[in-house]
């Protein structure tokens, strides 16, 4: 089992990898944070990421969609931004946020790592 900060640090070692977060959606709070900087506020992100969450699930709800999410791509012109909600244990109403630059990440690759941490965070 893995605690916050080793699975962010796992993250953050994903090739291509900006920066990432552990973000509670029900509060838009990031639980922990690496990476990100100037171009890249992940406290922002962690919130602005949390609506879009929360848009999603909203919409699921409406359409009686009887399914759960995985997770979230945004892709922009340079990055892809993951979001994973979580559903291992002790992880309700979680998600992993994860920028990646696209110019060096392979995003199979890193949404099967993303699976992985998940798989082994205890919080």
């Amino acid at each position: 089992m893995a605690n916050t900060e080793t699975s962010l640090k796992e993250a953050a070692a994903i090739e291509g990898a900006v920066g990432a977060a552990l973000v509670d959606y029900t509060s838009g709070m990031a639980l922990g944070i690496i990476g990100g900087g100037k171009d890249l506020d992940l406290n922002v992100a962690a919130a602005g990421n949390t609506d879009v969450v929360r848009a999603k699930v909203r919409a699921m709800e409406m359409l009686g969609l009887k399914d759960e999410i995985e997770d979230i791509l945004i892709t922009l012109g340079g990055q892809y931004h993951l979001i994973r909600l979580l559903k291992s244990r002790n992880t309700n109403g979680l998600f992993l946020y994860l920028a990646l630059d696209k110019t060096r990440a392979n995003l199979a690759m890193a949404r099967h790592q993303l699976k992985k941490i998940e798989a082994e965070l205890d919080v």
